[in-house]
């Protein structure tokens, strides 16, 4: 346990570090499983899972040991040359996602923006869009990353304020609506639509059944792209391996991070098949971290534990027990209660001058840690190790908390 109180070490980072996030007043130093430990020796169970990059539980042995036996060996070459873990790395997603190729990179931003690239490139290379012209259609509440560009796809004022001017070339449609989405393919100048399967940072917002589907068979009728992006949902966090695999649809491009390594490494990655991916060149787009050996080992044991440890069947069923017993909770704070597998929200009505934020507060003073999603939403993204008795414990802790403030 630390020598330093919580205090020391928030007021350490708010004198010394850059004033862009807003974190609990929690200092947390250790992890296993679902849970962590602050510096002071409190245990919490951690239902935020680093916006689902830590879907395999804190520290889970194997992926440790990947990294660390890797780290003793060789940790980066550049692209500018071979490494012996690449290859083996590239024919590992592409056979278990059923693509041609794989591009690397590190970050879930770093693997949209090489998405949005590729989707340019085809533009001009495959469909045959006049020069400068291409354009993306993207949804209204969607959270892509924070780049100059990704943001200028925003429609949340927090993103975009005061980042201009702004990358064009980007079409903004309202969320699970296919007619409106049509209107838009029609435009022969359209590359691509971005879509995240389900809006996680808009608040866990589920689109209809089917909207998937027939948004992935509009973009196949009028020749363009249909982008995926399954950073947060992706890789067994709402059931299946891929929240899209629930509607059987394959993306043209399919976008990858965070649980890709288990929270243990900075790691994403596009995939797409031949006609998309070799429209760029040697030269024309790459990372120096992108690909190192590292990322490789630990993103094949990451994704092996998915598999072997069954956790998208478990995503299920704990997500089924969580919303089950939520939804029974008689409280005039909630509103509403949705998700799908781990992946769920609970919109907070603010009641007696009391928000979701409040609402956090008191749930770590109850073991729980949760964070706020646009002021009135709590996301609750557990990792997916968690077993039922764990479960059930947490949500007595959460229940309690709303309880006890006696709306």
């Amino acid at each position: 346990m630390s020598t330093h109180n919580a205090q020391y070490y928030i007021d350490r980072e708010d004198r010394f570090g850059a004033h862009n996030y807003h974190p609990l007043p929690v200092v947390l130093e250790r992890g296993e499983g679902v849970f962590v430990w602050d510096v002071e020796g409190n245990k919490y169970f951690d239902f935020l899972a680093a916006y689902s990059a830590v879907n395999q539980g804190h520290c889970h042995p194997r992926i440790v040991r990947a990294l660390t036996d890797q780290a003793q060996k060789l940790a980066l070459t550049s692209r500018a040359f071979y490494n012996n873990v690449l290859g083996e790395w590239e024919e590992y997603m592409t056979g278990l996602f059923g693509y041609d190729k794989m591009l690397p990179m590190n970050s879930g931003a770093e693997a949209d923006e090489t998405a949005l690239k590729l989707t340019r490139k085809w533009a001009y290379k495959v469909k045959g869009i006049p020069r400068n012209q291409a354009k993306i259609v993207v949804c209204n509440g969607n959270f892509h990353g924070r780049t100059i560009t990704i943001v200028s796809m925003s429609s949340d004022p927090d993103a975009y304020n005061d980042y201009g001017p702004y990358t064009p070339g980007f079409v903004n449609i309202p969320y699970n609506n296919p007619e409106v989405l049509e209107k838009a393919l029609r435009d022969p100048d359209v590359a691509g639509f971005l879509v995240e399967p389900i809006q996680a940072e808009a608040g866990v917002y589920v689109p209809e059944d089917g909207y998937l589907r027939k948004a992935a068979e509009l973009c196949k009728k009028y020749n363009v792209l249909f982008i995926a992006d399954e950073v947060q949902t992706g890789l067994a966090r709402t059931g299946k391996m891929l929240a899209c695999d629930h509607e059987n649809v394959r993306p043209d491009i399919l976008i990858l991070g965070k649980a890709i390594s288990g929270g243990m490494f900075p790691v994403s990655c596009v995939l797409a098949d031949d006609e998309i991916m070799l429209t760029i060149k040697p030269g024309e787009h790459g990372s120096t971290y992108g690909g190192n050996p590292i990322a490789g080992q630990v993103a094949i044991a990451a994704l092996n534990v998915i598999r072997d440890e069954n956790l998208a069947e478990n995503a299920t069923r704990m997500g089924e027990i969580f919303r089950s017993e939520m939804r029974a909770v008689q409280s005039g704070m909630i509103e509403i209660v949705r998700g799908k597998g781990l992946l769920n929200a609970i919109a907070i009505k603010p009641t007696g001058g009391k928000t979701a934020w409040d609402v956090c507060l008191a749930m770590k003073e109850n073991g729980i840690l949760a964070k706020p999603t646009h002021q009135h939403i709590i996301r609750f993204t557990p990792p997916l190790v968690i077993t039922e008795e764990q479960m059930r414990e947490a949500l007595d802790r959460i229940k309690k908390t709303i309880a006890d403030f006696g709306f």
